[in-house]
């Protein structure tokens, strides 16, 4: 939101200056629609997903150029980019935590062959456990990797650090890739008075029209050029010499970029920034957002008669050892602020850097204290910042640290209130009815199933308990729990990161009333099949006897929410070794739990976060992927599709899926759930919706067994067919599609829904196929 301001303000500096309202992710979005990269590619994760959600909704509009490329994974959108900038174009990036350890091994690549680009990273905690939140965990990844790394306190440095950082990258001095941190869910969310350039020309004119020529790149075919080569030693070591090089040149260079760009703005950003440092006798060093806070703490010490004073980098790659030397040379006791641990090294990264500097310029007189505090997104006020000064002031006062290190904020254990077992485990009995049979035909190589009418499955125990904090209407259990009624005895569950995962395992609370494991988004499935085979191999050496078990386990991996994109590798590698296990997902058509971004799932035509429609886009640009059909090609067992809108038919396959991940290998089976509040419906209208899609063909019920096709449900046959517009008019984010200006679109989808159900067809009729 843009308001109008006084002339004098809006011509601060040189160039003519607007104010907007605006948060973090928001000025990130703003700085690069304003440059108009040549490509971002990205996955979505919190809390820097709405940085391409933004953008997107931008190129909806027509706002800018940028090339908007979905990866399937971090480790894809950081390939995405590093091809993109070998190509010689401007190239942008957003990502947090563990999706920037996922794209950790492409960082020294990057910057190792001198490819310039941007990437903001929301810093976030770094699981396990799973945290959300912000600190600087996965910023201290960074520092190793070779990147120039720009420091964010507020969203008005956001958008004035990626505007620098990309001249910084381009300079002829530098040629590395930058990185550009705030504070996930601190900076990158709340909104901020934020001034901007008016006018994109002058962004233009600031860092270049275009990227700076006398480069190669793989596009200049008069001059071939090979990117990274295999490489011995000496010229390993001199390439990494070069690249050190360059990035202690990056500082000079920041200090002309950055006065350049105070004599345009007004703003001005030194590599430190020191408030009441000139007397000081006792400090607080911290990064980003809580710098801020402590200037005010440093005022109410000042009002009364303590020197004190704080330091805060506006950079912290190539790390800033002489001015923080300089800094501290006549303070008595500083306290540095870690929000991140650096696990057996007696305090964060930060300190220990702050200690070498001071080392190395000859100070022995200045106490340091180390304390890690803020984990989690844990909140920093005023109060905090008062006790981080009075362990300065203490040292200070007595001419030693009695605790050079800790940390700070954390709660004392309290064993009265250890998480205590609330339901018993489920009976055995309870679970192995003996009214669901499955029996091999000798004669068809299939299996009979026979189950009783559902009514009688409903005393058996769910395997999720209620409270679990789903949205209204959300189809996953109904979905989950529905396929559990067809498994017979116990299971061991994994969940993939994903709605099921978040709203059934808030510690110290657990929905789940079997054995559970959660891994990352990517890696469930070499995880269960590690649990499966240790399993077996237990029980092979008799490890297991004690535990008398009356059968054995069944092993189910449930994912969704996408999981089945950044986790199809594993998932395939799982299929081709075929462990014995069940992979079930849950498809709700996008990445739910970050948001509402499109996933590959995600049908052509549909509205998401990143597949906005406006004037210049209508939805998501490209089919869906079939993941069933994927998994079949790799000869398991058994694959299936099921839906809750035919609830004998899911029973049915579950009963099969059991059978052969006990007997044969790995199966496959995927269930179509609804998602309200993302696919814009109403709460109570999920089974109908599904219903619909199943009736236009669109997610057809069919199992492939040992390689056979079989249609389980023909709505052709039963003269259920709707058609596919139909179906698309029963959700807000598809009935677009249905307006004649999107014709074209729908024709193309309906075309293609056509052309996948005829072809199963030709595969249920002919088993060759």
């Amino acid at each position: 939101m843009a308001i109008d301001i006084k002339r004098e303000e809006r011509n601060a500096g040189k160039v003519e200056q607007r104010i907007v309202y605006e948060s973090g992710n928001e000025m990130a979005a703003y700085a690069a629609h304003q440059i108009n990269y040549h490509i971002m590619g990205y996955f979505p994760i919190s809390p820097s997903t709405e940085v391409a959600q933004f953008l997107d909704l931008m190129k909806a509009n027509g706002q800018h150029d940028v090339v908007l490329i979905p990866a399937d994974g971090e480790h894809g959108s950081a390939g995405v980019c590093y091809g993109a900038s070998a190509a010689g174009g401007r190239v942008f990036n957003a990502t947090s935590a563990n999706g920037y350890l996922y794209m950790l091994e492409q960082m020294p690549v990057q910057s190792g062959t001198r490819f310039p680009m941007v990437m903001n990273l929301v810093c976030r905690s770094v699981s396990g456990p799973l945290d959300i939140h912000g600190d600087h965990s996965d910023l201290y990844y960074a520092l190793n990797t070779g990147w120039p790394i720009l420091m964010c306190r507020d969203p008005q440095a956001v958008y004035d650090m990626n505007i620098m950082a990309l001249k910084l990258a381009e300079d002829p001095e530098v040629r590395l890739p930058v990185l550009v941190a705030s504070d996930g869910y601190f900076t990158s969310h709340q909104k901020r008075r934020v001034m901007t350039f008016a006018h994109r020309q002058d962004v233009l004119n600031f860092v270049g029209e275009r990227p700076p020529a006398g480069f190669p790149d793989v596009l200049d075919r008069s001059n071939p050029i090979t990117v990274g080569p295999y490489m011995n030693e000496p010229d390993y070591i001199n390439n990494c010499y070069q690249q050190s090089m360059a990035m202690y040149r990056a500082e000079a260079v920041y200090e002309r970029i950055r006065n350049e760009y105070a004599e345009l703005t007004g703003r001005d950003y030194p590599i430190l920034d020191l408030y009441r440092m000139e007397d000081a006798e006792v400090a607080v060093f911290l990064m980003n957002s809580a710098s801020e806070i402590i200037k005010d703490v440093v005022d109410q010490l000042r009002a009364q008669g303590i020197k004190a004073g704080s330091i805060a980098p506006n950079m912290i790659r190539p790390f800033p050892q002489k001015q923080i030397a300089e800094a501290l040379k006549n303070v008595r006791a500083v306290t540095v602020g870690d929000r991140a641990d650096s696990y057996g090294g007696y305090g964060g990264n930060m300190v220990n850097e702050i200690k070498a500097a001071l080392f190395t310029y000859g100070n022995r007189d200045t106490l340091v204290i180390s304390r890690v505090y803020g984990l989690g997104g844990k909140d920093f006020y005023a109060e905090d910042g008062h006790n981080l000064f009075k362990f300065a002031i203490d040292a200070a006062e007595k001419g030693y640290v009695e605790k050079p290190f800790d940390y700070y904020g954390h709660t004392p254990g309290d064993p009265a209130k250890a998480p205590k077992r609330v339901l018993n485990p489920m009976k055995y009995e309870d679970l192995k009815t003996g009214l669901i049979t499955v029996t091999p035909d000798a004669a068809t190589g299939k299996l009979n199933v026979r189950i009783p009418p559902l009514r009688s499955l409903t005393k058996k125990p769910k395997r999720i308990a209620p409270g679990h904090g789903a949205c209204p209407g959300c189809g996953i259990f109904s979905g989950l729990e529905l396929f559990f009624k067809g498994i017979e005895g116990d299971i061991v569950a994994l969940f993939h990161t994903g709605c099921a995962m978040v709203v059934t395992t808030g510690y110290p609370y657990s929905a789940h009333k079997a054995t559970y494991i959660h891994n990352l988004f990517q890696n469930g499935a070499a995880t269960l099949s590690g649990t499966v085979e240790m399993f077996w191999e237990r029980k092979r050496r008799g490890e297991l006897d004690h535990l008398n078990l009356p059968d054995d386990f069944t092993f189910v991996m449930v994912t969704g929410d996408g999981g089945m994109d950044i986790g199809m590798g594993p998932a395939i590698g799982a299929a081709l070794r075929n462990h014995k296990m069940i992979i079930l997902e849950y498809d709700n058509e996008g990445y739910m739990n970050t948001g509402a971004q499109l996933s590959y799932s995600t049908p052509i035509g549909h509205r998401t976060s990143t597949s906005n429609v406006g004037k210049k886009q209508a939805g998501k640009l490209f089919h869906h992927k079939d993941t069933a059909q994927i998994m079949a090609a790799t000869n398991i067992p058994y694959v299936f599709t099921g839906s809750e809108s035919y609830p004998q038919d899911l029973v049915k396959k579950a009963a099969k899926a059991q059978w052969y991940a006990q007997n044969e290998g790995l199966v496959y089976g995927k269930i179509l759930i609804t998602c309200p509040l993302n696919w814009l419906s109403d709460d109570q209208e999920g089974t109908n919706i599904v219903d619909a899609a199943v009736n236009s063909c669109f997610f057809p019920l069919y199992e492939v067994e040992r390689g056979i096709t079989n249609i389980t449900y023909n709505p052709e046959e039963k003269n259920k067919m709707v058609s596919v517009a139909e179906w698309l008019g029963t959700m807000g984010k598809t009935k677009h599609m249905t307006k004649p200006e999107n014709a074209e679109a729908l024709a193309e989808f309906e075309q293609e829904v056509a052309r996948r159900w005829n072809r199963l067809k030709a595969k249920h009729e002919n088993p060759y196929l």
